[in-house]
């Protein structure tokens, strides 16, 4: 890796990584539309029900909308490895953009409660697909390792945006319409958010292992989860979290009321200091990016989180719990970022979509749970001691992860870019997962620069090379014949048939190569009859390419010439 190359750490650094790949800065533009709309219409729904109905109905709706949320979403998860990954989240998009349609009209024409009421379990179903889904998708659109460390940290710092943009959002729109308009101003940015994945809906193929193709049920990654400590503890750990934002949700209201005696808005205003501390760690998460050793971040900001629930536990005054809160938004965000980086490291290639939808399911309880369990502590010792109570509940998921969480880095290894970038060539699809991941770390990554000869036609072959990035032609007896992209291979004839290269490759631009040596080649097609045949198909095709140019042109060459 060049200098120029290395993750430099800063924000300006994370941003150029991301810049570079089209495709990956298209989706996360749409998530931040994702986000947005989530929050918005989240806060519009609760706004709405306590018109109403008062806070209790409030409380209720809220429970019954994200317990179908929690058990649907890890369901919906395997969406990503039926198709391609790419279609799943372009369908949650629409989804959303529907559903949230469909709530704004029925909302604006002044329908029944009980019939809004049941719309709203549609948008909250389907905002549960786009996480699972993107979290299978953006492997395959990553062309180096650290473009998808840019992406998630892209993305913890869209989740922590989105909790001052979402509500300031509706704050506006309230000012001059009604919930409805939220919602319609909702389903207006999944549209967007649909346009924008589109274009690239067909660009990663789903997951065909073996296993994935004979179990697809929930049942295989609640298998993994339960056999696999290191993703079990961190799905511990983030459903932990999520009941702590859940009960700050309540808190925010008893802080406000009940012990600075302010007003309704100041709950607003401190669950933005929550946000603050989310974009302030912008600064932190950015230094992530490449980083290969995540657990000690992990842990020191679930330290954080404790930190600053205990503190306000003390009920301390309006400007120290100010403080605090942003203590806890900002350890919250790079807590995100380290678990969710470290569950894509952990988590099985082929099963990654269903691990984050049991993430999204078990978060969807967890504020559930978080929601209900503020109240019950408050009515029993007063506001001490639902901080207090909620402040062990992070602490605890550690003791219970125990001195695993430390060691988590030594087993968090998995390539999945490089297992994403050779799903997507036919001959390799069809290994089983073990297989794949064993083939993707006996890559060696190769550049080099516009007009170099990567393979010369008539030499001895020894290597195969699939293209990351960049475009190579292909020249055999110095006539073009034709030009490999992003997720091509070549050099396969010659390791197949033990012959001298076919063919000249020159890079057509600078190109990023992975190469594997013929043995590890040879040895993992072995024993898998249908990768084996799309093998050798793929040469024999090319076989025949040149085979018909070198008759077209011994034609030309023989045929009377058309001069006086």
């Amino acid at each position: 890796m060049t200098a120029e190359e290395r993750p430099t750490g800063s924000v300006a650094g994370v941003l150029r990584i991301l810049a570079r790949n089209p495709e990956l800065r298209r989706v996360e533009l749409a998530y931040l539309t994702f986000t947005v709309a989530e929050w918005g219409t989240w806060l519009a729904m609760l706004v709405y029900a306590y018109d109403q109905g008062g806070v209790t109905e409030t409380g209720l709706l809220a429970t019954v909308l994200l317990v179908p949320a929690a058990i649907c979403a890890p369901v919906l998860g395997a969406l990503a490895e039926r198709i391609p990954p790419g279609r799943a989240l372009l369908a949650g998009y629409a989804a959303q953009a529907v559903s949230s349609g469909l709530v704004a009209a029925a909302m604006l024409l002044e329908a029944q409660r009980l019939v809004v009421y049941a719309l709203l379990l549609l948008p909250s179903v389907a905002y549960t697909i786009t996480r699972p889904a993107q979290a299978a998708f953006a492997p395959g659109l990553a062309r180096r390792p650290e473009d998808l460390a840019a992406t998630n940290v892209v993305s913890g710092w869209i989740e922590s945006m989105s909790t001052l943009a979402g509500p300031l959002l509706v704050g506006v729109v309230l000012t001059i319409s009604s919930p409805g308009a939220c919602f319609a101003v909702g389903a207006g940015l999944s549209a967007a958010g649909a346009l924008l994945v589109g274009r690239s809906r067909d660009a990663v193929a789903p997951a065909r292992g073996e296993e994935t193709a004979s179990g697809t049920s929930l049942g295989t990654s609640i298998g993994f989860v339960r056999r696999d400590a290191n993703a079990r503890n961190l799905l511990l750990l983030l459903g932990a979290q999520a009941v702590a934002v859940g009960a700050l949700d309540v808190l925010y209201v008893e802080l406000a009321r009940g012990v600075f005696h302010r007003g309704g808005n100041w709950a607003g205003y401190l669950n933005a200091a929550f946000g603050v501390g989310s974009v302030v760690a912008v600064v932190v998460t950015a230094r992530l990016v490449g980083h290969p050793r995540l657990a000690i971040p992990l842990v020191l900001s679930l330290a954080g989180w404790s930190i600053a629930l205990f503190g306000l536990g003390a009920l301390p005054g309006l400007a120290l719990a100010l403080v605090l809160l942003g203590l806890a938004g900002g350890s919250r965000a790079t807590f995100d970022v380290t678990g969710r980086t470290l569950l894509q490291r952990v988590a099985r290639p082929d099963l990654l979509a269903r691990v984050f939808g049991l993430l999204e399911g078990l978060e969807m309880a967890g504020l559930a749970v978080g929601s209900l369990l503020a109240p019950a502590l408050i009515s029993i010792g007063g506001p001490r001691a639902a901080f207090i109570g909620v402040g062990l509940v992070l602490p605890l998921a550690g003791i219970a992860a125990g001195r695993r969480l430390l060691d988590i880095d030594r087993h968090a290894t998995v390539p999945v870019v490089e297992i994403a970038l050779l799903r997507s060539l036919p001959m390799f699809a069809p290994l089983p997962p073990p297989t794949l991941e064993s083939l993707a770390r006996s890559l060696e990554p190769e550049a080099f620069p516009v007009g170099v000869d990567v393979i010369t036609q008539g030499e001895n072959g020894d290597r195969l090379y699939v293209i990351a990035e960049g475009e190579v032609d292909v020249i055999a007896d110095g006539v073009f014949v034709a030009t490999l992209a992003r997720g091509d291979a070549f050099g396969e004839i010659a390791l197949l048939y033990d012959v001298p290269r076919t063919a000249t490759v020159r890079t057509r631009s600078a190109v990023r190569l992975y190469a594997v040596d013929r043995e590890t080649f040879l040895v993992t097609l072995t024993g898998h009859a249908s990768a084996v045949t799309l093998a050798h198909g793929l040469a024999d095709d090319r076989l025949a390419e040149l085979r018909a140019l070198r008759e077209a042109q011994a034609l030309a060459a023989t045929s009377p010439s058309d001069g006086a």
